[in-house]
Formats: structure tokens, C-alpha cells, sequence
């Protein structure tokens, strides 16, 4: 186990912190929900949230995975947590592989946060209890597993992660 008195988050958007529109019946990325959500669990540890960009995973191409690996090797954080859309997360992840001597987990949501039936809350409590005890490395924690990014994949119809198929 590894202790943790420090938590770097970096939030990228994803469904995680979509607000919906009636008007429009329309999401967008709205401001990071990551803060009320850890003062609402009155962790025991504290944190700090850089909210790096606000998009769909869909739009988060090399150079934002670029600009996350910087802002985490500029850091002097050895547990990361990344809040991040699901459908290009395990891209992310594995773009990430190469940063040494750290815990990090990537996790995000299927419905916002701000919805009554998200699972927001509960892959960011997964996440956080993860990053306290994987080994150094990168990692995904959705629907109540830790996966190595090397070994899942979102299915889409099912809407879940799931072992990949070899």
C-alpha cells in the first residue's frame, strides 16, 4: 500500500462533467465536478484539481495527450487521478505508460455527475481507493474494476468496460 497525503486530479471533460440543455437538448462539458464531489466524501487527504481541458474524449487527439503527460511529469505527484471521457480513456492511458514512479488511474462516467443515476460517484470512489494501493503504473478504474489499460476496452452496446478479447 502506498501512502497518500496528496492527490493531483487532472480533469479533462468527458461525460464525467456534461451538463445537458433542454432548450437545446444538447450536452456540453461544463466546469469540472471533480472539487464537490471529494468535499462531499470529506477525504481524508488533500488535493489539488488542474482542470486542463474541457472535451469529449472523442476530440482529445495526440497533443492533449501530450500536454497531460507534461503537466504530470512537470509535477511532483506520485498519485494522479484523471478524470476523462470513456471512449478514448484507454488511449489516453496507454499514451501515459512511459511516466515513471507513479500511480495513475484514469476513470470518468457513463452519465454526468450531476445526474441522480450516475456512476460518477461510484468510479471515483473505485478510483481513489485505487490509486492508494496499485503498483506504479497506469491505470483504468470503471464499473467497480481496476483494469490495465493493456487488457480492457469500452463496448459500446453494452455500455461498460470489459476484459479485451485476446
Amino acid at each position: 500500500m502506498s501512502e497518500m497525503d496528496r492527490l493531483l486530479v487532472i480533469t479533462t471533460g468527458g461525460t464525467i462533467d456534461k451538463i445537458y440543455f433542454d432548450d437545446k437538448s444538447d450536452y456540453q462539458v461544463g466546469d469540472p465536478q471533480i472539487s464537490e464531489t471529494l468535499n462531499a466524501m470529506n477525504v481524508a487527504f488533500d488535493f489539488d484539481v488542474i482542470p486542463l481541458m474541457r472535451k469529449d474524449s472523442l476530440h482529445i487527439d495526440g497533443e492533449d495527450r501530450a500536454l497531460i503527460a507534461e503537466t504530470i511529469a512537470d509535477s511532483d505527484a506520485t498519485h494522479i487521478l484523471i478524470t476523462h471521457g470513456t471512449d478514448s480513456m484507454v488511449d489516453t492511458a496507454l499514451s501515459l505508460e512511459g511516466l515513471r514512479g507513479r500511480r495513475i488511474v484514469l476513470t470518468g462516467a457513463l452519465h454526468p455527475a450531476r445526474f441522480r443515476d450516475s456512476d460518477a460517484v461510484f468510479n471515483i470512489g473505485c478510483a481513489l481507493g485505487a490509486v492508494q494501493c496499485v503498483e506504479p503504473g497506469v491505470w483504468v478504474a470503471m464499473n467497480g474494476r481496476i483494469w490495465n489499460p493493456r487488457r480492457v476496452t469500452k463496448n459500446v452496446d453494452a455500455n461498460r468496460f470489459e476484459a479485451q478479447d485476446d
